[in-house]
């Protein structure tokens, strides 16, 4: 007769088992403090939509054709995005890892058996009979360790915070080499513009030594003057010659930024600059969700909070469950009959009785850990509004900076013309037309990088606003159904952002 036996009573014992209590702290994020504005955002209104600003792709605000390019090969070829990436990919492993230990390991064993053997017979001792046995067994075993205190989901819990984190990571690390690939591309077109300035310099100085020299052989003027003519000439071409080599630089480390060889790379000489882009700033409490390093911060943070529970669940006991059913014969024949069938159950408890305070002294470090990453966290978030607050300062005062420049160097091209027709004229001598041409190089050189350091400052701004990436972008691993998705989604996550929520 066959007995049926129930499986709803074991069904609700599992779920009673899973459904465990959960030692240790349940998580909530620290408060931390956030101002109303920001300070150097003079006459602060809230951002507006900007709907003819970009939103997708933040580079595209300074209108530059090589950053459009190559920005959106950051992600996909640059090697310290693709190592945290990698670091992504195995930090989910790890939460499967974590999460297998939820459910019983379930097993299979067969084994089989062929022994001969040899007995004497009673009538002789020269008589020997042989017999060939077989034997055999197939069993099934189930083993389980019930998480009855929690300590496997809390580390679940702490799996998934680094998974986040390590997600965040990789946000961060693509939109840092972005900024850093669009810092390269502004320093190459400063390098640019610059060699055409100091082109149409050394055109001028010909032209200025051609003047002298054509005096000089009518004896109307000191020979000093040729000499001084000819050292402003050289010194402009050696000038131009330098420029050579920080404009290699920088297109080496756009190749390496974009995962390619530096002579594998070239970028032709361009004589416009990029456009300094409008970037809505909005409110400061926007960082807290803006910005992947405070993401990763606050994550880290959970996953310290959910090691305290891990911890504190070592005080309890460990119990283990275990089940073996199958066959077992010898000989072989009629393995499977129900007169060769065995099973049995099993259960363990083990629990520490004395440890040397071991247990207490991982509590406590898991609570110091904590505590650290409660101070990074804080830190982080205060380290953000500073960026930001650097940055709108560099952009205001540069910005003043650059309407007095504007003045000087159109007041230094006016001062030079007027020196050298006054030269000509012979009421001054060359050290007054030396002086001003060389206030005129210096004023438009000052000028170029007061613009460089203006497009720099709004890159670093875009960057330190968080690039428009979202905290929402992050997934959650502890459901399959997201975490699936995330492995694709991640690497793009940057690159789907505005700078404007």
């Amino acid at each position: 007769m066959k007995m049926k036996i129930s499986t709803k009573p074991l069904a609700a014992a599992a779920a009673l088992l899973l459904g465990g209590c959960m030692v240790g702290p349940d998580y909530h994020r620290p408060q931390v403090s956030v101002p109303a504005t920001f300070h150097e955002l003079p006459g602060w209104t809230q951002a507006e939509p900007a709907a003819a600003g970009p939103k997708g792709a933040w580079w595209t605000g300074f209108n530059d054709p090589l950053l459009d390019e190559l920005e959106p090969q950051v992600v996909v070829s640059n090697q310290t995005v693709a190592q945290d990436y990698a670091n992504y990919q195995q930090a989910l492993a790890e939460v499967k890892i974590a999460r297998a230990s939820l459910f019983p390991t379930i097993g299979v064993t067969g084994s089989g058996t062929r022994q001969r053997s040899t007995t004497s017979s009673s009538f002789s001792s020269f008589s020997k009979a042989q017999t060939v046995t077989n034997s055999g067994s197939l069993e099934g075993n189930v083993s389980w360790a019930p998480d009855l205190w929690g300590s496997v989901r809390r580390t679940i819990e702490q799996n998934s915070a680094t998974a986040q984190a390590s997600e965040a990571t990789l946000a961060n690390a693509t939109l840092s080499e972005q900024i850093a690939l669009a810092n390269a591309v502004i320093q190459l077109r400063t390098s640019d513009a610059n060699i055409d300035l100091l082109k149409q310099t050394v055109q001028a100085f010909q032209h200025f030594l051609n003047v002298v020299a054509d005096q000089d052989k009518f004896g109307t003027i000191p020979p000093s003057d040729v000499i001084t003519a000819r050292t402003q000439l050289e010194t402009a071409q050696a000038s131009l010659i330098a420029l050579g080599i920080a404009r290699a630089q920088d297109a080496h480390a756009i190749a390496v930024l974009v995962g390619k060889n530096p002579e594998d790379l070239d970028i032709p000489h361009s004589t416009a600059m990029p456009t300094l882009p409008t970037i809505p700033v909005g409110v400061p409490s926007t960082l807290l969700q803006r910005r992947p390093d405070i993401a990763t911060a606050e994550r880290q943070m959970a996953a310290e909070n959910a090691a305290i529970g891990v911890a504190v669940a070592a005080y309890y006991p460990t119990i283990s469950l275990s089940a073996l059913d199958g066959f077992t014969q010898s000989p072989l024949g009629g393995l499977l009959h129900v007169a060769n069938y065995v099973w049995s159950l099993g259960g363990s408890a083990t629990e520490t009785i004395f440890d040397g305070g071991l247990r207490g002294g991982e509590v406590a470090a898991a609570k110091a850990a904590y505590q650290a990453a409660v101070a990074n966290y804080r830190g982080t978030v205060l380290t953000a509004f500073e960026d930001v607050e650097n940055d709108l300062s560099g952009l205001r005062i540069l910005a003043e900076q650059s309407d007095a420049l504007d003045a000087a160097v159109r007041d230094a091209i006016r001062g030079a013309e007027i020196a050298f027709n006054e030269y000509q004229a012979g009421t001054v001598d060359y050290t007054t037309v030396a002086t001003a041409q060389a206030t005129q190089l210096s004023n438009q050189q000052t000028a170029l990088n007061v613009q460089e350091s203006r497009l720099l400052d709004a890159a670093s701004l875009i960057g330190d606003l968080g690039g428009g990436w979202s905290d929402s972008a992050l997934h959650d691993p502890r459901h399959p159904e997201s975490a699936a998705s995330a492995a694709s989604a991640a690497s793009q996550a940057s690159a789907s952002s505005a700078v404007s929520q």
